[in-house]
Formats: C-alpha cells, structure tokens, sequence
C-alpha cells in the first residue's frame, strides 16, 4: 500500500490529529490594527526566524509557555519595545497559559501565521514533535523567503530601467519637445510627418495629463476590484499562466510552492487529503487552488495522486511521473520535496534567462523612442539649413 493510500485510510490516531487539525484551522481571527500598518509590516521572514528560535528552545528542555515567556523577551531585546510581534506572542503565551493549545492561540493571528503553520503545529502537538515540526516550517519559510528574494533581485534592474526610461520619455514630452516645436510652428513652414505626430503627440499629453493619471489609477483599482471578486481573479490567475515568456515562470512558481507545502506536510503525518486542503490555501494562484480542488476530490474517491494531477492537465509531465514512481516506491513525501528543489532551480534559471532578455528589450524600446523625437526635431532644422 502506498504511503498515500496509508494517510487516506488512516488510523484511530491519524483521525485524531486531522481532527486536531480542521480545529487549529477554522480558529477565528480578529485582525489587529497593528497587523495592517505598512510600517509595521510582521515579514514572512520574522515569522521565520521565531519558529526557529521556538524550537531551540524547546529542544533545550524549556516547558512551552517559559518558552514562549523567554521568546517575547527576546523579540523585545531585539527590536522596539512596542514591536507588534511581541505583543502577538505575548498574546499567544497568555493564552496557551490558560488552557489553550499552541496551534489554537495561533490561529487567532491568521495574518500571521498561515493555515499551513497552524496546521503543521497542531500535527506537532498532536504527534508529541512539536519541536521537529518547527524547524521543518522555519526551513519551508526561509527557502520561500529565499527564493522569493532571489527572483525579486533579478527582476529589481529591469524594472527600475522601465520606471526611468517612461520618466524620461514624459520629461522630453512635456519639458523639452513643446520648447523646440514652438519655433518650428512660428516658422509657418509644412513640417515632416515625424515631427506633425510628435507635436500632437506632446501636445496631447499636456492637454489630457489629468485625464491619463486618472486613466491609469483607475486601471491600477479596476485591477485591485477584480482581484477582490472571485470569478475576476480566477480569470486573471488563469490569464497569467497563458503569458508568453512568464507564464511558465508563474507555473513553476506554484509547483515548487505546491510541492515543498505537500512533501513538509506528508513528512509531519498529516493525512492526504488535510495537507491538499492545506496546500490549496498556500497557492497563490486561484486557478490552480481550484484545480488542487478537483485533486482532492478524485484522491476522496480512491484515485492515486499522480492519476488525479495528470487529469486537471495543468501539471508538467514530470512532476506527475515523479509522484507516482514514489508512491509505488514508498517516498511520496521525498518525490514531492525533489520536484519542489528541481523548480526551484528552474525558477532562478528563468529569473536570470528573462533578465537578460528583458534588458536590451528595455535598452532597444528607449532608443527607438528618443531615436524617433531626436529625428522628428532635427528633419525641419535639415530642411532649413538646405532652403539656406
């Protein structure tokens, strides 16, 4: 029997820990102020590092709530005093103080701490390794953390090379164009068509600016509505995966994502079908949450994972050969954790593939815009100089 088919017939304890689980997860939150103040901002990486320093402190032989007592003073030693990680943690240790589990104390913070973090904690508390079970999830943030880092580096130069070459080009428009042409339609005398569309041109931008920042802001919210409702955002999510060029990079993205969630989860104990329900909250991408969706579904009615990967047709082929030779072989949660390390390879490859196309793309666009209004200034002055 695979290991897969061993987590969804489970046992008396398996059924005590999903259970366990499903509680830690529907816990209620009350969002706090603090949670969404930008300059306040509690990173993935914070929540990272107080997962790492739980569990040392744990495996030093330290009770729980001293634990939790022990890591407040250390959040405040660390940073100011009225640090909004502290002040949760304190919450978290005066509940716990009180009768509470762990996992239910923190999820009341699900801002914080995700349905995954939660969920594996319960699986901790429930299996006696809660200590283990906290660095498996400081080791599952920083590569996300890391990963994340990496493809936003990558990406930081081409995007600053857009933002100053639109500057750029607005300035020329609006500052130095009007300037120059004003002289030319002094002179009364027929003008080349490239500087005619570039006099329009600036000329309509000066005129409607108002009316293209509006443009643009209300593209920017119309964007942020329909990511709010759900049928916009499953059609954007599906759209991104269709780009050219950065749709594959999307789609690996969430495979890694996917993989690394599902292989830590099976690893902790946590049954099948909890850690796809689980990981469905983890995607990013709705579409492919939906997908995960029809998975669970078909492994609830006895289909092999692999099997039900392969029928959404998302999935690269590999990643569904990869689970199922490890299901027949007993290493689900080692195959999954083997695809999640090989994406995570590709995504970086990707990132630095696509930064290096995308710069002379960048360089190419700008010099033909300035190349244009250098050509469509200089074509009357030429026409001058011959007539002299």
């Amino acid at each position: 029997m695979s290991i897969a088919e061993d987590n969804f017939m489970g046992s008396e304890d398996s059924a005590l820990t999903h259970q366990t689980i499903a509680r830690a997860a529907r816990a209620d939150t009350q969002p706090k102020a603090y949670e969404r103040d930008v300059f306040k901002r509690i990173r993935t990486a914070d929540v990272c590092r107080i997962s790492r320093h739980l569990a040392t402190l744990l495996r030093a032989g330290m009770p729980l709530v001293p634990a939790l007592t022990a890591l407040v003073e250390q959040l405040r030693e660390a940073q100011a005093k009225d640090n909004p990680l502290a002040d949760i943690m304190e919450q978290v240790a005066d509940e716990v103080n009180s009768g509470k589990t762990l996992s239910g104390a923190l999820g009341k913070h699900s801002d914080i701490f995700s349905s995954l973090f939660v969920s594996m904690v319960a699986a901790g508390e429930a299996s006696g390794t809660l200590e283990e079970i906290l660095v498996r999830l400081a080791e599952i943030l920083e590569k996300r953390v890391h990963l994340a880092a990496k493809v936003k580096a990558a990406l930081a130069y081409p995007l600053m090379m857009i933002v100053v070459a639109v500057a750029v080009v607005v300035f020329l428009m609006s500052v130095v164009v009007p300037g120059i042409t004003t002289i030319f339609l002094e002179m009364n005398r027929p003008l080349p068509w490239p500087t005619k569309l570039l006099i329009s041109t600036s000329a309509f931008m000066r005129t409607y600016w108002v009316f293209l920042v509006v443009l643009v802001c209300a593209f920017v919210l119309g964007v942020g509505a329909a990511y709010k409702d759900r049928k916009g955002r499953l059609w954007m999510d599906r759209s991104k995966l269709r780009l050219p060029l950065f749709g594959k990079l999307f789609l690996k993205l969430e495979v890694a994502r996917l993989s690394r969630t599902l292989g830590i989860l099976l690893t902790s104990g946590i049954p099948i079908l909890s850690a796809l329900d689980i990981a469905k909250q983890v995607v990013q991408n709705s579409f492919i949450a939906d997908s995960l969706g029809s998975v669970r579904d078909l492994v609830s009615k006895g289909s092999a994972v692999a099997n039900a990967l392969k029928e959404t047709g998302l999935f690269p082929p590999i990643v569904y050969h990869v689970i199922s030779t490890s299901q027949v072989s007993g290493n689900l949660e080692e195959g999954l954790i083997d695809i999640a390390d090989m994406y995570d390879g590709e995504v970086e490859l990707t990132t630095k593939a696509l930064t290096s196309l995308l710069e002379p793309v960048i360089l190419l666009c700008m010099g033909a815009v300035v190349g244009f209004i250098v050509l469509a200034v200089l074509l009357p002055i030429f026409d001058i100089n011959q007539m002299i």
